[in-house]
């Protein structure tokens, strides 16, 4: 699929979603990627069953959060629904109490797109959400629609999965286990994202985003201004820089042992000469440790990471902001943040919207 077909679409599918005020005396949560199963060993979720329901009641629920759920939340093309429902009924009934309050937001995602045709669904569905931040526009969307199938076919994809997909038990393709597919899932979102100078939320990739960075640009970033800075350092304040810069390096060295060279390390550089803040990723709850979210509140967007069990990585404690914790068993850790008007200035100041050709080999 060649990038300007998919910006066409893209500007059609921002256009049709539904918007409502980002309210600035309100908090946000933002998750993706639970996919929830039926509480088996195949339940990627069940590891971080307690992590999460209890981070969402006595955290979010507590603090009257609106919970944005960004797709692929029951992975209903894995497991059927009603055995979901039993094995989920405790977080499903903290999704209601978020209902409730009229806090919910529920987007659908590939693996959970079929809810959209099921009967007696309880909560309201979306395929996209458009949050006004004054002028401005985030465009929260789980991200398969970036897919060739799914630019090609959509209007088929409901038919197709109530009626072919599901029965015939074919899985939906998914790009959080190809490294070149998910890279090119980013890279066009990110650009889609720019040309129509908004801030897009996704999840679909697995890779937590911020400021359009992954974890590996954001160390490198990190690692480049130290080395600038250490240069004309005074000799007493050497010794603890270099301790930094020797914690980023090995962490860096780490993500680029990654088995099979998955490209984790890969990044969004090369649309221009600045890498723009309008991609970010609130990653997956189906992590070895734990689990990512975005959140705003007060103005401020964070990428915050949740854990069971004080995490001793120097990586998270050296980066970490602030931490909080629930009944002293489930912590948070705050591991970036900014100012949503930096965000939109950064982008209207450093950004040309370009048209949205084609590049070379697309």
């Amino acid at each position: 699929m060649k990038y300007s077909e998919f910006h066409q679409f893209f500007r059609k599918f921002l256009s049709e979603c539904p918007e409502e005020e980002l309210d600035p005396a309100r908090s946000y949560v933002f998750l993706s990627d639970l996919h929830m199963g039926n509480g088996g060993s195949r339940d990627d979720l069940v590891r971080h069953r307690a992590l999460m329901e209890n981070s969402l009641a006595k955290w979010y629920l507590e603090q009257n959060y609106i919970l944005v759920l960004n797709g692929d939340i029951e992975d209903s093309n894995k497991f059927p629904l009603h055995s979901i429902r039993s094995a989920w009924k405790d977080l499903l009934e903290i999704f209601g109490e978020f209902a409730k309050r009229g806090n919910l937001r529920k987007i659908v995602g590939n693996h959970d797109y079929e809810l959209l045709v099921e009967r007696n669904y309880p909560w309201k569905l979306y395929e996209g959400l458009v949050f006004k931040f004054g002028s401005r526009k985030i465009f929260a969307f789980h991200g398969h629609q970036a897919s060739n199938l799914y630019v090609a076919f959509d209007f088929l994809s409901r038919f197709l999965i109530r009626w072919f997909l599901r029965p015939l038990h074919i899985r939906n393709i998914t790009v959080s286990r190809d490294s070149r597919r998910r890279f090119r899932t980013e890279k066009r979102i990110y650009r889609a994202a720019l040309d129509s100078g908004i801030v897009a939320i996704a999840g679909h990739t697995h890779r937590p985003l911020f400021e359009s960075m992954s974890k590996f640009d954001h160390l490198k970033l990190l690692l480049e201004n130290l080395l600038s800075v250490y240069v004309n350092a005074p000799e007493e304040k050497k010794e603890e820089l270099e301790r930094q810069i020797l914690l980023y390096r090995r962490e860096m060295e780490e993500l680029a042992r990654v088995k099979e060279k998955k490209r984790k390390t890969q990044s969004l550089y090369g649309d221009g000469p600045f890498l723009l803040p309008c991609l970010f990723n609130s990653g997956s709850a189906t992590s070895k440790n734990g689990f990512n979210a975005l959140e705003i509140r007060n103005g401020i967007i964070s990428l915050v990471y949740w854990t069971e069990g004080r995490d001793n990585r120097p990586y998270i404690l050296e980066e970490s902001r602030e931490s909080g914790t629930v009944d002293g068993r489930f912590f948070r850790y705050t591991l970036q943040s900014d100012a949503l008007e930096a965000v939109f200035t950064r982008l209207e100041l450093l950004g040309d919207f370009p048209s949205g050709a084609d590049e070379p080999g697309e």
